[in-house]
Protein backbone atom coordinates (compact mmCIF):
# COMPACT_ATOMS: atom_id res chain seq x y z
CA UNK A 1 0.00 0.00 0.00
CA UNK A 2 1.26 3.10 -0.72
CA UNK A 3 2.14 5.74 1.76
CA UNK A 4 0.01 8.73 1.92
CA UNK A 5 2.01 12.22 1.53
CA UNK A 6 1.96 14.21 4.06
CA UNK A 7 0.14 17.45 3.55
CA UNK A 8 2.24 20.74 4.19
CA UNK A 9 0.61 23.48 5.86
CA UNK A 10 -0.18 26.71 4.71
CA UNK A 11 0.77 29.62 7.02
CA UNK A 12 -1.14 33.01 6.94
CA UNK A 13 0.24 36.88 7.47
CA UNK A 14 3.53 36.03 8.26
CA UNK A 15 6.53 38.82 7.73
CA UNK A 16 9.59 38.42 6.50
CA UNK A 17 12.32 39.60 9.56
CA UNK A 18 15.88 39.05 7.42
CA UNK A 19 18.11 38.26 4.51
CA UNK A 20 19.53 34.46 4.71
CA UNK A 21 22.23 32.58 2.53
CA UNK A 22 21.81 31.48 -1.10
CA UNK A 23 19.77 34.62 -2.14
CA UNK A 24 16.48 33.49 0.39
CA UNK A 25 14.87 35.42 3.06
CA UNK A 26 13.84 34.34 6.77
CA UNK A 27 10.48 33.80 8.19
CA UNK A 28 10.14 32.63 11.77
CA UNK A 29 6.72 31.01 12.99
CA UNK A 30 6.56 29.12 16.71
CA UNK A 31 10.74 28.96 16.16
CA UNK A 32 10.10 27.25 13.29
CA UNK A 33 12.76 28.92 10.53
CA UNK A 34 11.68 28.82 7.03
CA UNK A 35 13.64 30.09 4.05
CA UNK A 36 11.60 31.79 1.50
CA UNK A 37 12.54 32.95 -1.91
CA UNK A 38 11.80 36.39 -4.05
CA UNK A 39 10.77 38.25 -0.53
CA UNK A 40 11.89 41.26 1.20
CA UNK A 41 12.25 41.93 4.99
CA UNK A 42 8.93 43.66 5.76
CA UNK A 43 6.64 41.75 3.42
CA UNK A 44 3.89 40.16 5.02
CA UNK A 45 2.70 37.07 2.92
CA UNK A 46 1.21 33.70 3.34
CA UNK A 47 3.75 30.94 2.87
CA UNK A 48 2.90 27.37 1.19
CA UNK A 49 5.64 24.87 2.95
CA UNK A 50 7.03 23.15 0.08
CA UNK A 51 9.77 21.27 2.32
CA UNK A 52 9.72 20.42 6.09
CA UNK A 53 13.00 19.38 8.24
CA UNK A 54 13.29 19.27 12.50
CA UNK A 55 14.51 22.82 12.39
CA UNK A 56 13.78 24.82 9.35
CA UNK A 57 11.18 24.72 6.30
CA UNK A 58 11.23 25.88 2.94
CA UNK A 59 8.77 27.90 1.09
CA UNK A 60 7.34 29.74 -1.36
CA UNK A 61 5.11 33.05 -1.06
CA UNK A 62 1.33 32.36 -2.40
CA UNK A 63 0.01 35.53 -1.29
CA UNK A 64 0.90 39.32 0.01
CA UNK A 65 -0.80 41.51 2.25
CA UNK A 66 1.60 44.35 2.94
CA UNK A 67 4.48 45.08 0.70
CA UNK A 68 7.90 45.93 2.72
CA UNK A 69 8.42 49.66 2.46
CA UNK A 70 12.20 48.65 1.14
CA UNK A 71 11.00 46.24 -1.73
CA UNK A 72 12.10 47.37 -5.26
CA UNK A 73 10.33 46.82 -8.61
CA UNK A 74 12.38 43.96 -10.66
CA UNK A 75 13.44 45.95 -13.61
CA UNK A 76 13.88 41.98 -15.77
CA UNK A 77 10.93 40.34 -17.70
CA UNK A 78 11.99 37.02 -16.50
CA UNK A 79 12.68 38.02 -12.96
CA UNK A 80 11.09 34.79 -10.52
CA UNK A 81 11.22 32.56 -13.34
CA UNK A 82 14.63 33.05 -14.74
CA UNK A 83 16.87 32.09 -10.79
CA UNK A 84 19.18 34.57 -11.27
CA UNK A 85 19.52 37.48 -9.92
CA UNK A 86 17.22 37.37 -6.95
CA UNK A 87 18.09 40.29 -5.17
CA UNK A 88 16.55 42.30 -8.48
CA UNK A 89 13.67 42.64 -5.20
CA UNK A 90 15.74 44.80 -3.11
CA UNK A 91 17.25 48.56 -3.70
CA UNK A 92 20.71 48.22 -4.34
CA UNK A 93 21.98 50.06 -1.19
CA UNK A 94 19.66 47.17 0.91
CA UNK A 95 21.49 44.65 -1.14
CA UNK A 96 25.84 46.19 -0.04
CA UNK A 97 24.13 46.19 3.81
CA UNK A 98 23.36 42.75 3.74
CA UNK A 99 26.66 41.39 2.05
CA UNK A 100 28.61 43.58 4.38
CA UNK A 101 26.23 41.79 7.15
CA UNK A 102 26.80 38.14 5.53
CA UNK A 103 30.42 38.92 5.91
CA UNK A 104 30.74 40.40 9.47
CA UNK A 105 28.31 37.49 10.57
CA UNK A 106 30.79 34.59 8.51
CA UNK A 107 33.64 36.01 10.14
CA UNK A 108 32.21 35.96 13.60
CA UNK A 109 30.30 32.75 13.75
CA UNK A 110 32.54 30.86 11.96
CA UNK A 111 36.09 32.47 12.71
CA UNK A 112 35.58 33.38 16.06
CA UNK A 113 38.86 35.32 15.56
CA UNK A 114 39.55 38.61 16.95
CA UNK A 115 38.45 41.25 14.00
CA UNK A 116 39.67 45.16 12.91
CA UNK A 117 36.63 47.23 12.15
CA UNK A 118 35.34 45.72 9.04
CA UNK A 119 35.69 48.55 6.38
CA UNK A 120 32.43 49.38 4.23
CA UNK A 121 31.78 47.25 0.89
CA UNK A 122 32.99 48.56 -2.15
CA UNK A 123 29.56 48.44 -4.36
CA UNK A 124 29.74 48.34 -7.92
CA UNK A 125 29.35 51.34 -10.14
CA UNK A 126 27.19 49.35 -12.69
CA UNK A 127 24.66 47.28 -11.28
CA UNK A 128 22.94 46.33 -14.90
CA UNK A 129 25.14 45.28 -18.05
CA UNK A 130 28.32 44.18 -15.93
CA UNK A 131 29.31 41.00 -17.30
CA UNK A 132 31.94 40.19 -19.46
CA UNK A 133 30.65 36.33 -19.79
CA UNK A 134 27.28 34.81 -20.68
CA UNK A 135 26.50 31.35 -21.43
CA UNK A 136 23.15 30.40 -23.32
CA UNK A 137 21.93 27.01 -24.02
CA UNK A 138 19.70 25.54 -26.61
CA UNK A 139 16.96 23.23 -26.35
CA UNK A 140 13.50 21.67 -28.09
CA UNK A 141 11.92 21.89 -24.94
CA UNK A 142 11.40 25.55 -23.79
CA UNK A 143 10.19 25.81 -19.90
CA UNK A 144 6.57 27.15 -20.19
CA UNK A 145 5.90 29.67 -16.99
CA UNK A 146 2.63 28.98 -15.22
CA UNK A 147 0.68 31.54 -16.62
CA UNK A 148 1.62 30.00 -20.03
CA UNK A 149 0.16 26.50 -18.72
CA UNK A 150 -2.84 28.03 -17.12
CA UNK A 151 -3.97 29.29 -20.90
CA UNK A 152 -3.11 25.67 -21.64
CA UNK A 153 -2.26 26.72 -25.49
CA UNK A 154 -0.64 24.78 -27.69
CA UNK A 155 2.74 26.19 -28.79
CA UNK A 156 4.52 25.09 -32.41
CA UNK A 157 7.44 26.40 -31.21
CA UNK A 158 9.09 24.72 -28.40
CA UNK A 159 12.73 25.39 -29.47
CA UNK A 160 14.52 27.86 -27.49
CA UNK A 161 17.83 29.71 -25.95
CA UNK A 162 18.03 30.97 -22.76
CA UNK A 163 19.33 29.83 -19.54
CA UNK A 164 19.20 26.65 -17.87
CA UNK A 165 15.93 26.81 -14.82
CA UNK A 166 17.11 25.61 -11.78
CA UNK A 167 16.25 21.47 -11.00
CA UNK A 168 15.03 21.24 -14.36
CA UNK A 169 18.33 20.10 -16.37
CA UNK A 170 16.68 19.42 -19.94
CA UNK A 171 14.31 22.41 -19.71
CA UNK A 172 15.86 26.28 -20.91
CA UNK A 173 13.74 29.43 -20.02
CA UNK A 174 13.93 31.58 -23.36
CA UNK A 175 15.52 35.06 -22.70
CA UNK A 176 14.05 37.80 -24.49
CA UNK A 177 16.43 40.50 -22.67
CA UNK A 178 18.92 39.80 -20.05
CA UNK A 179 20.07 43.01 -17.99
CA UNK A 180 23.76 41.09 -17.20
CA UNK A 181 25.31 41.71 -20.53
CA UNK A 182 26.00 44.64 -23.01
CA UNK A 183 23.24 44.64 -25.16
CA UNK A 184 24.95 42.97 -28.13
CA UNK A 185 24.87 40.41 -25.94
CA UNK A 186 20.73 40.06 -26.63
CA UNK A 187 21.33 41.37 -29.90
CA UNK A 188 23.30 38.23 -30.79
CA UNK A 189 21.21 35.55 -28.97
CA UNK A 190 17.87 36.70 -30.78
CA UNK A 191 19.36 37.12 -33.84
CA UNK A 192 20.59 33.37 -33.92
CA UNK A 193 17.19 32.24 -32.31
CA UNK A 194 15.63 33.92 -35.08
CA UNK A 195 17.63 32.27 -37.68
CA UNK A 196 17.40 28.98 -36.27
CA UNK A 197 14.08 29.12 -36.43
CA UNK A 198 13.50 30.15 -39.92
CA UNK A 199 15.73 27.96 -41.51
CA UNK A 200 14.43 24.76 -39.31
CA UNK A 201 17.75 24.09 -36.95
CA UNK A 202 17.70 21.71 -35.05
CA UNK A 203 18.01 22.49 -30.73
CA UNK A 204 19.72 19.98 -29.03
CA UNK A 205 16.85 17.27 -27.08
CA UNK A 206 19.20 17.56 -23.62
CA UNK A 207 18.06 13.69 -22.55
CA UNK A 208 18.37 11.88 -26.02
CA UNK A 209 21.11 14.40 -26.87
CA UNK A 210 19.90 14.37 -30.59
CA UNK A 211 19.84 17.75 -32.56
CA UNK A 212 22.49 20.37 -33.46
CA UNK A 213 22.70 23.93 -31.85
CA UNK A 214 24.17 23.42 -27.91
CA UNK A 215 25.21 26.60 -26.49
CA UNK A 216 26.75 29.89 -27.18
CA UNK A 217 29.15 31.85 -25.13
CA UNK A 218 29.17 35.78 -25.72
CA UNK A 219 32.30 37.42 -24.35
CA UNK A 220 32.90 41.36 -23.87
CA UNK A 221 35.92 43.38 -23.11
CA UNK A 222 36.32 47.08 -21.81
CA UNK A 223 38.90 47.18 -24.85
CA UNK A 224 35.84 46.68 -26.90
CA UNK A 225 36.32 44.04 -28.47
CA UNK A 226 33.37 40.82 -28.80
CA UNK A 227 33.79 37.24 -29.14
CA UNK A 228 31.25 34.26 -29.71
CA UNK A 229 31.60 31.35 -29.62
CA UNK A 230 29.31 28.65 -31.00
CA UNK A 231 28.71 24.77 -29.86
CA UNK A 232 27.10 22.06 -31.89
CA UNK A 233 26.61 18.87 -32.25
CA UNK A 234 27.34 17.77 -36.09
CA UNK A 235 27.05 13.66 -37.06
CA UNK A 236 26.90 14.18 -40.95
CA UNK A 237 28.65 16.47 -43.65
CA UNK A 238 25.54 18.07 -44.40
CA UNK A 239 24.98 19.84 -40.51
CA UNK A 240 28.37 21.16 -41.29
CA UNK A 241 27.71 22.54 -44.30
CA UNK A 242 24.34 23.99 -42.20
CA UNK A 243 26.07 24.77 -39.30
CA UNK A 244 28.52 27.39 -41.68
CA UNK A 245 26.24 29.08 -43.14
CA UNK A 246 25.09 30.12 -39.62
CA UNK A 247 28.55 31.25 -38.77
CA UNK A 248 28.34 33.14 -42.49
CA UNK A 249 24.99 34.55 -41.09
CA UNK A 250 26.56 35.84 -37.78
CA UNK A 251 29.26 37.43 -39.38
CA UNK A 252 27.73 39.32 -41.58
CA UNK A 253 24.91 40.88 -39.42
CA UNK A 254 27.86 41.33 -36.75
CA UNK A 255 30.93 43.17 -38.13
CA UNK A 256 32.10 44.01 -34.41
CA UNK A 257 32.82 40.49 -33.41
CA UNK A 258 36.43 40.37 -33.55
CA UNK A 259 37.02 36.60 -32.24
CA UNK A 260 33.90 34.25 -34.07
CA UNK A 261 34.67 30.69 -33.44
CA UNK A 262 32.99 27.22 -33.30
CA UNK A 263 33.26 23.62 -31.20
CA UNK A 264 32.03 20.80 -32.36
CA UNK A 265 30.97 18.54 -29.16
CA UNK A 266 29.15 15.85 -29.63
CA UNK A 267 29.70 14.17 -25.98
CA UNK A 268 26.54 14.01 -23.85
CA UNK A 269 27.96 16.70 -21.59
CA UNK A 270 29.00 20.68 -22.21
CA UNK A 271 31.99 21.55 -21.40
CA UNK A 272 34.74 22.12 -23.96
CA UNK A 273 37.72 22.36 -21.98
CA UNK A 274 38.61 18.94 -23.90
CA UNK A 275 37.93 19.78 -27.51
CA UNK A 276 39.48 21.73 -29.95
CA UNK A 277 38.07 25.18 -31.00
CA UNK A 278 38.16 26.56 -34.35
CA UNK A 279 38.63 29.54 -35.87
CA UNK A 280 35.52 30.96 -38.51
CA UNK A 281 36.43 34.45 -38.67
CA UNK A 282 38.70 37.09 -36.76
CA UNK A 283 41.30 36.28 -33.90
CA UNK A 284 41.26 32.86 -31.48
CA UNK A 285 41.29 35.94 -28.15
CA UNK A 286 40.59 39.32 -27.24
CA UNK A 287 42.13 41.20 -24.69
CA UNK A 288 41.35 42.91 -21.26
CA UNK A 289 43.05 45.88 -20.49
CA UNK A 290 43.64 46.95 -16.82
CA UNK A 291 46.44 49.89 -15.66
CA UNK A 292 47.75 49.61 -18.96
CA UNK A 293 48.33 45.90 -19.04
CA UNK A 294 47.11 43.68 -21.55
CA UNK A 295 45.78 40.98 -20.68
CA UNK A 296 44.69 38.10 -23.49
CA UNK A 297 41.54 36.09 -23.30
CA UNK A 298 41.14 32.95 -25.33
CA UNK A 299 37.46 30.83 -25.21
CA UNK A 300 38.64 28.66 -22.40
CA UNK A 301 40.25 31.20 -20.47
CA UNK A 302 39.21 32.21 -16.85
CA UNK A 303 38.59 36.00 -16.38
CA UNK A 304 37.01 37.93 -13.54
CA UNK A 305 33.38 38.32 -15.11
CA UNK A 306 32.71 41.99 -13.71
CA UNK A 307 36.41 43.80 -15.54
CA UNK A 308 35.45 46.85 -13.81
CA UNK A 309 34.71 45.32 -10.49
CA UNK A 310 37.44 43.49 -10.58
CA UNK A 311 40.17 46.02 -10.72
CA UNK A 312 38.84 47.62 -7.40
CA UNK A 313 39.36 44.47 -6.17
CA UNK A 314 43.06 43.63 -7.10
CA UNK A 315 43.46 47.06 -6.44
CA UNK A 316 42.70 46.42 -2.58
CA UNK A 317 44.36 43.34 -2.53
CA UNK A 318 47.95 44.88 -3.84
CA UNK A 319 47.19 47.74 -1.32
CA UNK A 320 46.98 45.27 1.12
CA UNK A 321 50.42 43.58 0.08
CA UNK A 322 52.01 46.60 0.78
CA UNK A 323 54.63 45.98 -1.61
CA UNK A 324 58.15 48.04 -1.96
CA UNK A 325 59.77 46.33 -4.61
CA UNK A 326 61.66 43.99 -2.31
CA UNK A 327 59.00 41.30 -1.79
CA UNK A 328 58.98 37.26 -2.86
CA UNK A 329 55.08 36.90 -3.65
CA UNK A 330 53.53 33.90 -3.99
CA UNK A 331 50.24 34.32 -5.93
CA UNK A 332 48.65 30.67 -4.79
CA UNK A 333 45.58 29.79 -7.44
CA UNK A 334 46.80 32.45 -9.85
CA UNK A 335 44.37 31.21 -12.54
CA UNK A 336 45.87 33.33 -15.64
CA UNK A 337 48.07 35.61 -13.73
CA UNK A 338 46.07 38.57 -13.31
CA UNK A 339 47.31 39.25 -9.79
CA UNK A 340 50.50 38.09 -10.22
CA UNK A 341 51.14 40.35 -13.03
CA UNK A 342 49.28 43.36 -11.67
CA UNK A 343 51.50 43.09 -8.63
CA UNK A 344 54.62 42.13 -10.53
CA UNK A 345 56.11 45.38 -10.76
CA UNK A 346 55.52 46.12 -7.14
CA UNK A 347 57.58 43.11 -6.77
CA UNK A 348 60.96 41.88 -6.98
CA UNK A 349 59.66 38.23 -8.08
CA UNK A 350 56.36 36.60 -8.25
CA UNK A 351 55.48 33.11 -8.35
CA UNK A 352 51.83 31.91 -9.34
CA UNK A 353 50.13 28.71 -8.88
CA UNK A 354 47.39 27.02 -10.45
CA UNK A 355 45.85 23.70 -10.78
CA UNK A 356 44.51 24.26 -14.37
CA UNK A 357 47.57 23.78 -16.83
CA UNK A 358 46.05 25.67 -19.61
CA UNK A 359 45.83 28.65 -17.19
CA UNK A 360 48.88 28.49 -16.21
CA UNK A 361 50.45 28.66 -20.17
CA UNK A 362 47.58 31.90 -20.61
CA UNK A 363 49.87 33.26 -17.37
CA UNK A 364 52.87 32.89 -18.91
CA UNK A 365 51.82 34.82 -22.42
CA UNK A 366 50.19 37.55 -20.21
CA UNK A 367 53.43 38.20 -18.57
CA UNK A 368 55.48 37.80 -22.11
CA UNK A 369 52.37 40.44 -23.35
CA UNK A 370 53.31 42.83 -20.88
CA UNK A 371 57.18 42.50 -20.71
CA UNK A 372 57.10 41.55 -17.43
CA UNK A 373 60.42 39.07 -16.66
CA UNK A 374 59.93 38.69 -12.28
CA UNK A 375 57.02 35.87 -12.78
CA UNK A 376 56.92 32.16 -12.38
CA UNK A 377 54.49 29.82 -12.86
CA UNK A 378 53.71 26.20 -12.22
CA UNK A 379 50.42 24.43 -12.93
CA UNK A 380 49.26 21.45 -10.50
CA UNK A 381 47.49 20.55 -7.87
CA UNK A 382 47.79 23.00 -4.92
CA UNK A 383 49.13 20.67 -2.05
CA UNK A 384 50.97 19.15 -4.59
CA UNK A 385 52.74 21.69 -5.93
CA UNK A 386 52.99 23.81 -2.63
CA UNK A 387 55.46 22.02 -0.38
CA UNK A 388 57.95 22.91 2.19
CA UNK A 389 60.80 21.14 -0.60
CA UNK A 390 59.21 23.55 -2.69
CA UNK A 391 59.51 26.62 -0.28
CA UNK A 392 62.69 25.44 0.54
CA UNK A 393 63.98 25.58 -2.76
CA UNK A 394 62.07 28.75 -4.63
CA UNK A 395 62.88 30.88 -1.01
CA UNK A 396 60.66 31.59 1.98
CA UNK A 397 57.71 34.34 0.36
CA UNK A 398 57.63 37.66 1.83
CA UNK A 399 53.89 38.11 1.34
CA UNK A 400 51.52 35.17 0.27
CA UNK A 401 48.45 36.45 -2.17
CA UNK A 402 45.57 33.23 -2.09
CA UNK A 403 42.72 33.61 -4.12
CA UNK A 404 40.82 29.70 -3.35
CA UNK A 405 37.71 28.59 -5.46
CA UNK A 406 34.57 28.62 -3.03
CA UNK A 407 35.56 25.20 -0.73
CA UNK A 408 38.55 27.40 0.67
CA UNK A 409 42.11 26.38 0.65
CA UNK A 410 43.51 22.35 1.66
CA UNK A 411 44.64 21.68 5.34
CA UNK A 412 47.38 20.46 3.75
CA UNK A 413 48.11 24.36 1.70
CA UNK A 414 47.33 25.77 5.42
CA UNK A 415 49.93 24.11 7.32
CA UNK A 416 52.28 24.73 4.43
CA UNK A 417 51.50 28.43 4.30
CA UNK A 418 52.28 28.08 8.72
CA UNK A 419 55.76 26.61 7.93
CA UNK A 420 56.36 29.38 5.07
CA UNK A 421 55.61 32.44 7.44
CA UNK A 422 55.46 35.07 5.46
CA UNK A 423 55.14 38.71 7.16
CA UNK A 424 51.76 39.21 5.03
CA UNK A 425 48.94 37.06 3.76
CA UNK A 426 46.63 38.59 1.62
CA UNK A 427 43.22 36.31 1.67
CA UNK A 428 41.00 36.91 -1.26
CA UNK A 429 37.87 35.07 -1.34
CA UNK A 430 34.21 34.53 -3.31
CA UNK A 431 33.23 32.47 0.20
CA UNK A 432 33.29 34.54 3.33
CA UNK A 433 32.17 31.37 5.59
CA UNK A 434 35.12 28.78 3.88
CA UNK A 435 37.54 31.69 4.61
CA UNK A 436 36.21 32.39 8.18
CA UNK A 437 37.36 29.01 8.38
CA UNK A 438 40.94 29.41 6.84
CA UNK A 439 41.31 32.39 9.32
CA UNK A 440 40.78 30.48 12.49
CA UNK A 441 43.55 27.77 11.14
CA UNK A 442 45.88 30.81 10.69
CA UNK A 443 44.80 32.05 13.77
CA UNK A 444 47.95 30.40 15.64
CA UNK A 445 50.13 32.85 13.81
CA UNK A 446 48.54 35.30 12.13
CA UNK A 447 46.34 38.32 13.19
CA UNK A 448 43.81 39.71 11.11
CA UNK A 449 44.37 43.60 10.32
CA UNK A 450 42.08 44.57 7.69
CA UNK A 451 38.88 43.65 5.88
CA UNK A 452 37.47 44.46 2.88
CA UNK A 453 33.94 43.49 1.27
CA UNK A 454 33.65 44.16 -2.74
CA UNK A 455 30.09 43.61 -4.65
CA UNK A 456 31.19 41.86 -8.06
CA UNK A 457 27.86 40.49 -8.79
CA UNK A 458 25.08 43.32 -7.99
CA UNK A 459 21.78 41.62 -7.71
CA UNK A 460 23.01 38.36 -6.33
CA UNK A 461 23.60 37.15 -2.55
CA UNK A 462 27.21 36.61 -3.47
CA UNK A 463 29.90 38.98 -2.06
CA UNK A 464 34.09 38.84 -2.70
CA UNK A 465 35.94 39.42 0.32
CA UNK A 466 39.55 40.67 0.76
CA UNK A 467 41.67 39.95 4.68
CA UNK A 468 44.83 41.39 5.41
CA UNK A 469 46.92 38.82 8.12
CA UNK A 470 49.49 39.87 9.97
CA UNK A 471 52.51 37.62 11.50
CA UNK A 472 52.15 37.88 15.24
CA UNK A 473 55.90 38.37 16.10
Amino acid sequence: MARKKKELPLLEEVTIIDVAAEGKAIAKVNDLVIFVPYVVPGDVVDIQVKRKKNKYAEGEAVHFHKYSDTRAVPFCEHYGVCGGCKWQVLPYSEQIRYKQKQVTDNLTRIGKIELPEISPILGSAKTEFYRNKLEFTFSNKRWLTYEEIKQNVKYDQMNAVGFHIPGAFDKVLAIEKCWLQDEISNRIRNSVRDYAYEHNYSFIDLRSQEGMLRNMIIRTSTTGELMVILICKIVEDSEMALFKQMLQHIADSFPEITSLLYVINNKCNDTINDLDVHVFKGNDHIFEEMEGLRFKIGPKSFYQTNSEQAYELYKVARNFAGLTGDELVYDLYTGTGTIANFVARQSRKVIGIEYVPEAIEDAKVNAEINKIENTLFFAGDMKDILTQDFINEYGKPDVIITDPPRAGMHQDVVDVILFAEPKRIVYVSCNPATQARDLALLDIKYKVTAVQPVDMFPHTHHVENVVLLVARN
